[in-house]
């Protein structure tokens, strides 16, 4: 509406307006408030493709019309069109509804299909590793003293032998604390012989607490679970013959006799029947590690000698015995093996030979030098300890650490694979100067950090720390007790003498047998005349009584002595794990 300007007369006062004019002009305002333009919708920035409408919500009612005071404040304020009706659909007469964005409804209230449950995440790390329970008794299996302890045992049994030695307990049979059998008198027997039980201990058939007691100790002794629990295993230990322990204790000794290992403050013993290592400081088991030793068809060596490196992250150059007995075979069914194990083929002058360029239905492969790159598939694991020897035997790590929770622990090629590993190279690169070079230390973190560069670090140990692999299925402990482990090797058997083989052989720990003497040859009749007499028969040789009998060509043999235990258990000196 347009006002027109109208004049009014005017006087001294200024302009009078009559009541009618001032109703006339507020009537007026009013119906220009009410008529006023509406401002042009906004227009969108991009044409969004079109969408299929949503469906109507049947669950929930709108609010506009429930709640009347939220329908007066619509109608209040037209101009807040995102809660007004447009939102639905409906747009008011006359008036085209703006372009709105569409709203994120919540997820329960909303009528599209709920989205599938998340993926579980799967964990990259390893899973732990169970071990063999193993004795955590600080007395050392070797010590200075061991040679002249074991002897002294072997006689205290030999003792029990001609005594007529222990009854043997039922077969089958199972007891554990409290319970009462007819065969509890015989194993009090045995256990009293064997000094785990006292003398005066009272002689009844229940399993009571001492008897529980001795029995956890012979069990210790004998590297049995100590659960105090009669059971098959121990059932087993207990009627082996008191002569077998006896043989056990003195063929101990025997491969101990000529040892010259150079026992320290601090050293490392690995007992190969055990299945364990040992880091001995100071007289006492710092720290005993479950282990993997040879199989019986490829049995670790004993070994004296002294650790010098620790390599992190280590190749492994596979052994001409491997190269025959595992490589040739595999490659022979499947002829992607060498690639899925990461292992190379060199020439001698070290350049890379493809597999496909050796003919593997022969032994051919052996003339090159197969070696594995470094990785959690290595054989060797992350680490190597180096311990110069003869045999090319060491200790590491391996990525196999499931055999670590058996009981019967024998399954490598000759080396020894140690569990926690990690632990033990803490142990001997103490004192050694850390990364950081002087005033830094090897400890966890810094061992890791290497590792996990993935490349090649040898670490030389500031103070060699002597070594030994023995086969101890008997010995004694300067405390008194006699342990005995299983003669997986057989070595402790006693066979029948044959001859002496021109190199050492599995079991050749022993005296080798005599050389028999030459037989002399046979005698040809002789020759001889008409008249009776030999044909070339010579005078005969008169000596005085006096005169010195003839010096016998053939020398005299060596009187017998000690014998010096062969120190080898396997004549392969290529390097195995």
């Amino acid at each position: 509406m347009v006002l027109r300007q109208v004049a009014f007369p005017s006087g001294p006062r200024g302009p009078v307006l009559s009541s009618a004019v001032a109703l006339w002009l507020v009537a007026a305002a009013a119906a220009s408030a009410e008529t006023a333009p509406v401002p042009p919708a906004p227009v969108p920035a991009a044409a969004a493709p079109a969408e299929a409408p949503r469906p109507p919500e049947p669950t929930k009612p709108d609010a506009a019309k429930t709640d009347p005071a939220k329908t007066d404040q619509a109608k209040a304020e037209p101009g807040k069109s995102e809660l007004g009706k447009s939102e639905l659909g409906k747009s008011e007469p006359g008036r085209s509804a703006p372009a709105q964005p569409a709203l994120a409804l919540p997820a329960q209230d909303a009528a599209e299909p709920a989205e599938p449950p998340a993926a579980k995440r799967v964990s990259r790390e390893l899973p732990p590793v169970v071990l063999a329970r193993i004795s955590q008794d600080p007395t050392p299996t070797l010590a200075p003293s061991t040679f002249l302890d074991t002897l002294r045992m072997a006689d205290r049994y030999q003792a029990i032998v001609q005594a007529g030695g222990w009854p043997s307990v039922p077969a089958g049979l199972s007891l554990k604390a409290g319970d009462r059998h007819a065969a509890v008198p015989i194993l009090r027997r045995h256990l009293t012989l064997t000094e785990d039980l006292g003398p005066d201990a009272p002689a009844t058939d229940q399993m009571d607490e001492g008897l529980v007691a001795a029995l956890k100790r012979y069990q210790v002794r004998h590297g049995l679970p100590d659960t105090g629990l009669l059971g098959p295993m121990t059932v087993k230990a207990l009627n082996v013959p008191a002569a077998t322990r006896q043989r056990q204790l003195a063929a101990s000794a025997a491969r101990l006799m000529g040892s010259r290992f150079a026992f320290g403050e601090r050293y490392v013993v690995a007992n190969i029947p055990s299945a364990t290592v040992e880091a001995v400081e100071r007289g006492a088991v710092a720290r005993r590690y479950v282990a993997v030793v040879g199989k019986p068809d490829r049995a670790s060596p004993a070994v004296e000698t002294r650790i010098t490196n620790v390599n992190f992250n280590p190749t492994w150059t596979v052994p001409v015995s491997l190269i025959k007995k595992d490589i040739i075979p595999h490659m022979r069914k499947d002829p992607g093996y060498l690639a899925k194990m990461h292992i190379r083929m060199l020439d001698g002058q070290g350049n890379e030979v493809q597999p496909t360029a050796i003919d593997w239905s022969t032994e051919k492969a052996v003339n090159y030098t197969l070696r594995q790159d470094p990785g959690f598939d290595n054989s060797l694991g992350q680490v190597r300890i180096d311990m110069p020897n003869r045999h090319a035997v060491y200790m590491h790590d391996t990525p196999s650490k499931g055999l670590f929770s058996r009981t019967a622990r024998f399954h490598s090629s000759g080396c020894v694979r140690v569990a926690e590993v990690k632990g033990l190279v803490a142990w001997l690169l103490e004192g050694t100067p850390g990364p950081g070079g002087p005033g830094t230390v090897w400890g966890p973190i810094e061992i890791e950090t290497g590792i996990a560069t993935g490349e090649r670090r040898d670490i030389k140990l500031a103070k060699p720390v002597p070594v030994t692999f023995v086969y101890l299925t008997g010995y004694a402990t300067p405390d008194g007790r006699a342990h005995f482990r299983d003669d997986v090797y057989g070595l402790d058997t006693e066979a029948p003498a044959k001859a002496a083989p021109d190199v050492p052989t599995t079991a050749s720990i022993g005296p080798r047998a005599p050389v028999p003497a030459a037989k002399p040859a046979p005698a040809t009749p002789a020759r001889v005349t008409r008249d009776g007499k030999p044909a070339d028969a010579k005078p005969a040789d008169v000596r005085s009584p006096s005169a010195k009998p003839p010096v016998a060509e053939a020398k005299s043999a060596p009187l017998p002595t000690a014998p010096k235990p062969d120190r080898t258990l396997r004549p392969e000196a290529s390097p195995r794990t």
